[in-house]
């Protein structure tokens, strides 16, 4: 009942007022963004969401596109505009999100889309994920978000995925806004963007 009826109207009409609350820090962050940027405010990639669909996510761009003398991007770190490390570190990159939560390609709480690459690696356990949509914030990501090792953020994943509820969800929005004031988790230590998955170990 709560996740085919409930979760969906919750989530659509959550959106949509957050949209609207948050436009004019949009705009703003757009404006900054497009200017740091050279042009190119959001960061658009196709992810694959409930069932393997895949779909395109929409972020703010927090990286520029300079590359090296041979044509080959720079290193994340050196790539980090001053403007997107700002909104990287307060998670303001994740608002134009909302419009893939209105759209319905994914839900505010749920496990993180990833890489369509990363398809063929899961195992049996892991492609669990995919039975529910992604979401904006999730289970792992309250529990260490990018700090902790993949093994851990696929348990964590799979246990939303078979506990999902609106006490659960709720618990989760809480602990998102506190880790977004106190600034948790947000990067693998040492590192400007989270490590690859390469695949199970054998």
């Amino acid at each position: 009942m709560y996740q085919k009826l409930i979760k969906p109207i919750l989530d659509f009409s959550l959106a949509f007022i957050a949209v609207l609350i948050l436009m004019p820090f949009f705009i703003l962050i757009t404006l900054f963004l497009f200017i740091a940027n050279n042009g190119k405010p959001f960061f658009l990639q196709k992810r694959p969401g409930k069932n393997e669909k895949i779909f395109t996510i929409i972020k703010f761009k927090t990286m520029n596109d300079k590359k090296d003398k041979m044509g080959n991007l720079l290193p994340d770190n050196k790539r980090l505009t001053i403007v997107g490390a700002f909104v990287r570190k307060t998670s303001l990159d994740e608002i134009p999100q909302l419009i893939n939560v209105v759209k319905g390609d994914m839900s505010l709480v749920g496990p993180r889309p990833l890489l369509p690459e990363y398809l063929p690696l899961y195992n049996i356990f892991q492609k669990q994920r995919h039975l529910v949509k992604p979401g904006i914030t999730g289970w792992a990501q309250v529990n260490g978000r990018n700090a902790i090792s993949w093994q851990q953020k696929f348990e964590y994943d799979v246990f939303y995925v078979n506990n999902c509820s609106f006490i659960l969800d709720f618990k989760i929005v809480m602990k998102t806004v506190k880790k977004v004031f106190v600034k948790e988790g947000i990067n693998m230590q040492g590192e400007v963007t989270t490590t690859s998955f390469k695949g199970n170990k054998r």
